[in-house]
Order: structure tokens, then sequence, then C-alpha cells
């Protein structure tokens, strides 16, 4: 740490872990033990305890209160009046012998009023709307709003490629997607008894011999599944009813697809990262697998992810 930062004359600091470049602006009171990165912009009347840990370029604005166990990484901004939270069964007098971790992952944003509650991990590029109240933690490039908050959509944090839904509808024929994943569209039998859809793998419409298939259904419309990868597993994703939204991500590029016709499939190769969302109250997804169940076979931490993607 270095002693070349900024201190307002009206600020409190008693902490020496402070790094270069940083600006503690008035009425601001660090406690001894925080630690604090460089190049950091601390506002006016902000409190900071002991057990606090700021990394790089981070913005904390006016009336923030960060308490004991809560770390924040590097580019984090934390909106004007967030509250954060560190104890789910407060009384008054009665302090906890260890707190709750509360992380605040790289590049995240946290809208003015969110209230954050203890032990969450807000993800990496994630961003939180205004007065959203965090109730659970929430993956990488999330945007999540209301109360309770919910994911509503997910962010772009690379510059050069904009997330985009394609729906079913302006899908053409083996139209490829993000990391070589594709959607599949089949004809449709139309028939005064009932419409059919099939498919086989000699005519490319099942890119891989199916090893095993399950069906999701009943998924709340506000809940999220899938935020994993496969290393070696290739899926093929039908929304046989209804509609939900998947986001395919390969660790520099996402894209965001709408699955609303038995008639289109989306095809996801191994090590791409895949959540499903938005799913309509009547939806049903059918998952067809390349291989059977293997629990070793799944990336389920996004920075693994990115590690193995970037190896």
């Amino acid at each position: 740490m270095s002693n070349s930062y900024f201190s307002h004359p009206q600020a409190l600091v008693e902490t020496s872990q402070i790094g270069s470049g940083t600006r503690i602006w008035a009425f601001a009171h660090i406690l001894p033990g925080a630690t604090i990165g460089c190049d950091c912009n601390i506002c006016d009347h902000t409190f900071i305890e002991n057990e606090v840990v700021i990394g790089n370029g981070v913005t904390v604005k006016s009336g923030v209160q960060l308490w004991d166990g809560i770390k924040v990484e590097d580019d984090v901004f934390i909106g004007p009046n967030v509250t954060f939270t560190n104890d789910v069964f407060p009384r008054s007098r009665k302090h906890l012998e260890k707190y709750p971790q509360t992380l605040v992952r790289k590049g995240a944003s946290i809208g003015a009023n969110a209230t954050v509650l203890p032990g969450i991990t807000i993800g990496q590029n994630a961003m939180i709307g205004a007065g959203t109240v965090v109730t659970r933690s929430v993956p990488p490039n999330a945007i999540v709003s209301g109360n309770p908050g919910r994911i509503v959509g997910y962010t772009d944090s690379h510059s050069s490629s904009k997330a985009f839904a394609v729906r079913s509808k302006d899908v053409a024929k083996d139209q490829v997607l993000v990391a070589n994943a594709k959607l599949i569209r089949s004809r449709v039998v139309e028939d005064i008894r009932g419409n059919l859809v099939a498919r086989e793998v000699d005519n490319g419409d099942l890119p891989f011999v199916p090893q095993r298939c399950f069906l999701v259904f009943d998924v709340p419309s506000k809940e999220i599944r899938g935020e994993h990868a496969h290393k070696t597993l290739e899926q093929l994703l039908i929304c046989i009813q209804g509609s939900l939204n998947c986001v395919l991500d390969d660790g520099k590029r996402r894209q965001e697809v709408v699955l609303d016709s038995p008639d289109v499939a989306l095809y996801i190769p191994p090590m791409v990262w895949s959540t499903q969302y938005k799913y309509s109250s009547d939806a049903k997804l059918l998952v067809l697998a390349s291989a059977k169940y293997d629990a070793a076979d799944y990336i389920r931490n996004y920075d693994d992810y990115l590690n193995l993607v970037a190896s």
C-alpha cells in the first residue's frame, strides 16, 4: 500500500491499507482494519468497517455502509445509499463470532438504494437495478431487479459483440450462433389430425446419437436453470411447448435465443456456458444428450470455465 492517496480534511481515515490514487471524500469514516485498493473513489458519508476488503478501481457512492464480512473486487460500482447487511437475524448488542461473507465480483454494478442480504455473491459483471432487494446469489452477467430481485436479462460485458435474442420465427435452417452452437429447423408435417415434427441422425436434424434425454417442466417463470458448461457433452434443446430464453456464452461473446417452437432445436456443443430463463408457465423443454450423466463432465463455476477456455 502507498500513502499517495487523497483524504479530505473532514474524512476520518484510521487504516493505513489504502492504495495509491484512491480518493476519500468528506465525512467518510474508515476503520483501522479495512483494506482499500488503488484508484478507488470513496464518496461523502460512507462508513467502512474493519473486516472489509475493497479492490482496485472501485466506486462507492454517498450514503453506503460496508460492514464486516464484505469483500468487493476490482472495478465495482456501488450506487448511492446501497444497503449491505451482515446478520440474517440481528439483535441489539448481539454480535456474531464470524460474519458471513458477502462477495461482489469484478465489474459488477449495484444501483441506488438496492439492499443486499448477507452471505450473497454478486457475480462478475452483474447489474443490480435501483431499489432491488437481493435475497440470493446472482450469476455472472445477470441483470436483476425487483423485490425480491429476479433475473430479467443478461448484460453484454464485451464491447465488441452485443447480446441479442434470436427468435424461432426468424431462424434460417442450420443458423450458426456463438461458439459453433446452431439452431436447427426441421420440417413440420401439417395434418388435420395434428402436426408432426421428426428428427433423424442421417439428415442432420440430430447432430449426434442421443444416449440420454430428460424433460424440464413446471419451472416458475422467474427462475433460472442451466448455468453450466460441459467438457465433452453435446446437447440438443427443444422447447416442445411454451417458450423460454437461452443465453450462450463462449467466454468472449454472448448471444440470447428464444425457443418457442417445437420445430426449432438448439444444438449446444461442448465448452459453451448455457443458461435458461424466462420460462413461460406452460413451458416444456426436452433435452437430448450425447452421453449418459457424468457429474465430472460439468463445469459449474463461471471462473473455472473462463480459465479453461483461456487455457
